[in-house]
């Protein structure tokens, strides 16, 4: 195909598993490509720069792809991935 300037674009980009560094073909709907915001720390907002995580089917197959997002999070050093407090109900 062509852009508007007549150069040859490819209109088709394969990904990347992050995870098993497997290339993830373009019939593979199971996959998941996920896009973690970035938040400035001084107001809080979304700084319009994001992270792209993407799992292939056979990590999404075995459960495994939150526990891989959540190693690469950390790997990235993004603070405060996942962290939920416990809810404590009090028994009467």
């Amino acid at each position: 195909m062509q852009n508007d300037a007549s150069e040859f674009i490819n209109l088709y980009l394969p990904r990347k598993c992050f995870t098993s560094k497997h290339v993830i073909g373009a019939k593979d709907h199971v996959s998941t490509q996920k896009d973690m915001g970035e938040i400035d720390k001084v107001t809080g907002r979304f700084n319009d720069q994001f992270k792209t995580y993407v799992i292939q089917r056979a990590i999404c197959r075995m459960g495994e792809s939150d526990d891989s997002i959540l190693r690469l999070a950390k790997a990235n050093s993004i603070e405060n991935f996942f962290s939920i407090k416990p809810l404590i109900i009090n028994s009467l």
